[in-house]
C-alpha cells in the first residue's frame, strides 16, 4: 500500500498543475474551478479512508488561519485589480450594495435562522454575518482581470465586473462588526443594554475607523517605496519582484490588527491606495499577478479539505429546512436585495441582475464562523453551524459556478455588440448599460 504522505505530495502536484490549466479550458464551460476541486475533495477523501479528518470543528485554528490567509491575499488582488479611482459617483454601485443590500441580506437571514432554522438570536445573527459578504475568494471568476497599464485600458473597465470586486473588497471587512455583534449576543446575552455601547463605539467606530486609516497611510508609504523612491536601488518597481505585495497584504494587516482595528478593511484600502500611485504603472500587474497565483493555490487547498469534510460528514445533519433556507437566500433573498439596492443607479437591467445574483459565498463565509466560534460562547453549536454555512457555501459554488460563464459570455457580447452599433469602429465607446 502507498503511504498517505506520499499520496498527498502526488496529489498536491497533480493539483497544482490542474489550478494552472482549469481557468483556461473552463472559460467558455459551465464549470468551474472551485466546483472541480470541491468535488474532488468529496471523492478523495471519500475513497481514501487513510487520508486525515479534515473537520473543522475538530481543528479550529488551523480553520481560522488558513482560511484568514487566503481572504487577506485575495482581498490584496481584488484591490490592486481596479482601475476606477475611488470616488461617490463612480462607485455609486458600490456603495448602494454596501448600504442597502448587504444589511437587508443580514436581517433577513437572522430572521429566517431563528423561524426557519430554529435558531437562537446569537446563533442566527452569526449565521447571517458570516454568510452576507459577497466573497472576494470565489468570486473572482467575476471580478475584474489584471491592472491595466494604460488609460485607455482601464476605461473599459465594466460595471458588472467592477461592482462585483468592489463589493467584494470592502464588505468582508464590514460584516465584521456583526460577528462581533453575534459573539456579543453569546456572551452577555441578547438584550442591547449590555452589549449595545461597547459594541457601536469599539466594533464599529473605532475598528472601522483604524482599518482605513492605516489602510490608507501603509498603501499611501509602500506606494512612495515602490515609485518614488530616493534612491532608484530601493526603488522597487524598478526591480519587479512580486513578493512584495505580500508582504504588504502582512504589514497593513498585522499593524491595523495589533490596535484593534479591522485588518481586512485595512488590506483592502491599502491595495486601492496602492493601485491609485502611478496608475499605469506596469508593476501593478507583476504584483497583482503574484498574488493571484498564491489564492488560487490557497483556494485549491481549501476546497478540497472543504470537499473532504463532506465526505466525512459536515453535512449529516442537513434536513429539508437547511436545504430551504440555502435556497431561499441564494435564489431569493440575495438577488431580490440586489435588485432594490441598485434600483434607479446607472447599471441597466441585465446588469442588475447579474451583480444581484452573483453574490458568492466561499472562503470568507468558513473564517468568520470559524473565528466567532473560537471567541464566542455558542456551546454544543459548532457542528450545526458549520453544517449550515458549509450547505450555503457549497450550493453556492455548485449554482455560481455553473452560470458564471454562460451569463458574463452573453453581456460581454451583448455590451461589444451595443458598442459596435452605437459607435461603429471609430473612436473609443463609453460603458453603455446593457
Amino acid at each position: 500500500m502507498f503511504e498517505p504522505a506520499s499520496i498527498m505530495f502526488a496529489a498536491a502536484g497533480v493539483a497544482v498543475f490542474v489550478a494552472a490549466i482549469l481557468p483556461k479550458l473552463l472559460r467558455n464551460a459551465p464549470f468551474s474551478m472551485p466546483m472541480v476541486f470541491l468535488g474532488a475533495g468529496i471523492v478523495a477523501f471519500s475513497l481514501l479512508g487513510d487520508l486525515p479528518d479534515p473537520d473543522p470543528v475538530a481543528h479550529p485554528e488551523f480553520t481560522t488561519h488558513l482560511t484568514e490567509v487566503c481572504v487577506i491575499i485575495s482581498l490584496m488582488g481584488a484591490g490592486l485589480a481596479l482601475d476606477r479611482p475611488v470616488g461617490r459617483r463612480r462607485w455609486a454601485t458600490t456603495w448602494r450594495m454596501l448600504a442597502i443590500a448587504m444589511p437587508l441580506c443580514m436581517a433577513g437571514m437572522a430572521l429566517l435562522g431563528m423561524w426557519l432554522l430554529g435558531l437562537g438570536l446569537a446563533a442566527a445573527v452569526l449565521v447571517a454575518a458570516a454568510l452576507a459578504p459577497t466573497d472576494p475568494v470565489l468570486a473572482s471568476e467575476v471580478q475584474v482581470g489584471e491592472p491595466a497599464d494604460e488609460e485607455e485600458e482601464a476605461d473599459k473597465e465594466d460595471e458588472v465586473r467592477f461592482g462585483l470586486t468592489s463589493e467584494a473588497g470592502l464588505n468582508d471587512g464590514l460584516a465584521f462588526p456583526f460577528v462581533y455583534l453575534a459573539i456579543a449576543m453569546s456572551v452577555v446575552g441578547t438584550a442591547p443594554s449590555a452589549w449595545f455601547p461597547e459594541w457601536f463605539a469599539v466594533d464599529i467606530l473605532w475598528r472601522i475607523g483604524v482599518g482605513v486609516l492605516l489602510g490608507f497611510g501603509t498603501g499611501k508609504a509602500l506606494a512612495m517605496l515602490f515609485f518614488s523612491a530616493p534612491h532608484a536601488s530601493i526603488r522597487l518597481s524598478n526591480h519587479s519582484e512580486g513578493f512584495v505585495a505580500l508582504a504588504a497584504t502582512f504589514l497593513a494587516y498585522g499593524v491595523t490588527e495589533m490596535v484593534e482595528g479591522y485588518g481586512f478593511i485595512a488590506v483592502f484600502v491599502c491595495a486601492v491606495t496602492i493601485r491609485a500611485a502611478e496608475h499605469t504603472h506596469g508593476y501593478h500587474k507583476v504584483l497583482h499577478s503574484y498574488v493571484e497565483q498564491l489564492e488560487r493555490l490557497l483556494t485549491v487547498v481549501i476546497l478540497v479539505l472543504l470537499g473532504g469534510a463532506i465526505a466525512r460528514g459536515m453535512l449529516a445533519g442537513i434536513g429539508w429546512a437547511d436545504v430551504g433556507f440555502a435556497l431561499i437566500f441564494l435564489v431569493l433573498l440575495r438577488p431580490l436585495s440586489g435588485w432594490l439596492a441598485l434600483a434607479r443607479g446607472k447599471t441597466g437591467p441585465r446588469e442588475r441582475i447579474a451583480i444581484s445574483f452573483f453574490g458568492i459565498r466561499g472562503i470568507g463565509s468558513l473564517y468568520y464562523l470559524s473565528y466567532a466560534l473560537g471567541q464566542g460562547a455558542f456551546g454544543d453549536q459548532a457542528d450545526r453551524l458549520w453544517a449550515i454555512v458549509g450547505l450555503v457555501v457549497a450550493m453556492s459554488v455548485v449554482l455560481h459556478g455553473a452560470t458564471t460563464a454562460p451569463v458574463m459570455n452573453r453581456l460581454d457580447r451583448l455590451r461589444e455588440r451595443r458598442a459596435a452599433e452605437d459607435f461603429g469602429d471609430e473612436g473609443k465607446a463609453p460603458q453603455t448599460p446593457v
